[in-house]
């Protein structure tokens, strides 16, 4: 590839969605059912909201804004590959 990499190919999401693919250039179908349906947990979501509230208030401690970018970036990871698993149905 060119020095002109974009964001949608060096991301997290990206490179792991090219580990998965392997040689043939495609999610496993197994793979690709199975992502589709991935989601946060209750708890999960839950907490999500207490942090984004609180960073919101501007009372969010530092772990907590790290705990939030955290959940942040594995929602965008998920996002991504649940979209590469969707072509793949």
């Amino acid at each position: 590839m060119t020095a002109a990499r974009t964001k949608s190919t060096t991301s997290e999401a990206a490179i792991l969605a090219r580990l998965w693919e392997g040689s043939t250039g495609r999610l496993p179908a197994p793979l690709a059912r199975h992502m589709l349906k991935m989601k946060f947990d209750e708890s999960d979501v839950a907490r999500m909201k207490e942090l984004a509230a609180r960073n919101r208030a501007g009372g969010a401690t530092a772990d907590e804004l790290e705990e939030l970018d955290n959940f942040i970036r594995v929602g965008d990871l998920l996002a991504t590959l649940q979209s590469k698993a969707r072509k793949e149905r």
